[in-house]
């Protein structure tokens, strides 16, 4: 079959977790399918990412956003009664590109991942899937008891705007996917159960355990410019710490992802490390005893937690982030309620002082994670619908 994917970003580097979704999916779904890819790039363009794509699509169109571009149609969105997120994505002439590539391919089927991307092939007539991955607009929610009144009155704004959008463009899709039942239950559309869940997966042959010194006795990984992520370190490095070292004067924290936010980058001291982009992520999990995940706020699955429990890195995370993952509480991980510093501190100061307990977690915590997150079994999901 002829396969359109139609994305946001560029998938590579793997950076962030929609470019991570999307590589791992092109990357199963080629074995069967050929692929076309379509990606909207706002940003300098990775030397390496034609090279790497190229092994898995037949054919690779770069279509690119100018910041002028942008601003014009985030305030041509606003007029609209658009979300702006859509408006930071949409151009009238990339749209007439992607009808121009949809006549000359003839796609058997077009896959276009997030909302973002759905103005672009809503109205097509050929066979289409939109991926919502989550739900953006709840995600927006989630944030607003952390920022100012101005940004509570813009999340306010783009919420109901992309509630609404993530509704109205259900029906224009014959298949709708979505990583987890969580989210699938915050798109307000009643048929919202028709979504099928199609869950991250985590790249086994890439995670696996590894023996290397722990010089960290805590890591954390991620973009560190996305806003669940910062708020994360942050209390991880401002509350949990200061418990920890209560009991663990010496105790060691490293701050492990690409583009830390400012805030971020503040956190660095002799007890704590903020490495930036790492070419190999996997050194930041095997130097380390415990990997914390204390998400507050966020939507989906998180992939850092996939790829600690790979690693067989005994993990500690939040309520909230465990909803989504449903591993086994104090078998497979620890969970804390999300903003509880105290319980958090508790569990990383039994694992750091139990070894043998925190062995036995993280053996477990791979055997949940070899049987249920591999990218084929959830490909599988997906191409079943393609």
């Amino acid at each position: 079959m002829k396969l359109l994917v139609v994305l946001s970003r560029v998938p590579w580097p793997l950076d962030k977790g929609d470019k991570l979704r999307a590589y791992h999916q092109i990357k199963q779904l080629s074995k069967n399918h050929q692929i076309e890819l379509i990606a909207l790039n706002d940003n300098t363009l990775d030397s390496g990412a034609i090279d790497e794509l190229s092994k898995y699509c037949t054919k690779i169109h770069v279509l690119n956003l100018s910041k002028g571009c942008i601003v014009f149609n985030i305030i041509k969105a606003f007029f609209q009664g658009k979300p702006l997120q859509i408006g930071y994505f949409y151009s009238t002439s990339i749209h007439r590109k992607i009808k121009s590539i949809i006549e000359s391919s003839k796609p058997d089927h077009i896959y276009g991942q997030l909302v973002r991307v759905a103005e672009y092939i809503r109205h097509e007539s050929i066979p289409k899937t939109l991926d919502y991955q989550d739900a953006l607009s709840a995600g927006l929610m989630r944030r607003k008891k952390w920022v100012g009144a101005l940004k509570r009155c813009l999340l306010d704004f783009e919420n109901k705007r992309l509630a609404k959008y993530e509704a109205e463009i259900f029906n224009d899709f014959d298949y709708k996917t979505i990583i987890t039942t969580q989210d699938r239950e915050l798109i307000q559309h009643k048929d919202k159960q028709e979504i099928i869940v199609v869950p991250n997966g985590v790249d086994l042959d890439f995670f696996k355990p590894t023996e290397e010194e722990k010089t960290y006795d805590i890591v954390f990984t991620g973009n560190m410019n996305y806003p669940p992520n910062v708020m994360a370190a942050n209390f991880l490095v401002n509350d949990i710490l200061p418990l920890v070292q209560k009991e663990k004067s010496d105790a060691r924290v490293l701050i492990a992802g690409a583009s830390p936010h400012p805030s971020v980058r503040a956190l660095a001291s002799e007890s704590v490390t903020v490495s930036g982009w790492l070419d190999d992520i996997r050194k930041a999990y095997a130097s380390s005893k415990v990997f914390v995940a204390p998400m507050q706020i966020g939507t989906g699955l998180q992939n850092k937690l996939l790829e600690a429990m790979a690693m067989k890195i005994p993990s500690v995370t939040s309520d909230l982030a465990n909803a989504a993952l449903a591993a086994n509480e104090n078998s497979e991980i620890k969970v804390a309620p999300a903003q509880e510093k105290e319980a958090f501190a508790k569990h990383i100061l039994d694992l750091l002082d139990n070894p043998l307990e925190a062995k036995t977690q993280a053996d477990k915590a791979y055997d949940f994670v070899l049987n249920k997150y591999s990218w084929e079994s959830s490909v599988e999901i997906l191409s079943s619908k393609i």
